[in-house]
């Protein structure tokens, strides 16, 4: 199994809505390997967006790639994971964007007090 940082799954990213996302991947499996930002639309970054040999090289064993991008109009829970081979299977981790500080939700908070046993699966 491969991980990332030495955890399964990988880290959390978290951000916020106008932020600008940099991270720095260091290849050490005898693999090609990218990383995909599930649910980031690629504005202006399409390079980042991580499919390989669609919008980038794979970055090859012992090479370093920097991911450089705005999140831009969206939020929510998404995640990221390697786009390419099996390593789709262990090389990933969530990625939450909150609003910008100045925008609320767009959904109701939940209410401690409410019956959720419904939800349970």
């Amino acid at each position: 199994m491969v991980t990332v940082n030495g955890r399964f799954p990988g880290p959390r990213i978290v951000a916020r809505e106008g932020d600008r996302v940099v991270v720095k991947v260091v290849s050490h499996v005898p693999n090609n390997i990218s990383i995909h930002w599930h649910g980031i639309r690629q504005l202006q970054s399409g390079w980042a967006d991580g499919p390989s040999y669609i919008t980038q090289c794979p970055i090859q064993t012992n090479q370093t790639y920097v991911y450089n991008f705005t999140i831009t109009g969206q939020r929510g829970t998404l995640f990221w994971h390697a786009h390419i081979s099996w390593l789709r299977a262990s090389v990933y981790g969530s990625l939450i964007v909150f609003p910008k500080h100045s925008v609320s939700y767009p959904f109701a908070m939940l209410n401690p007090e409410d019956d959720y046993k419904s939800f349970r699966v």
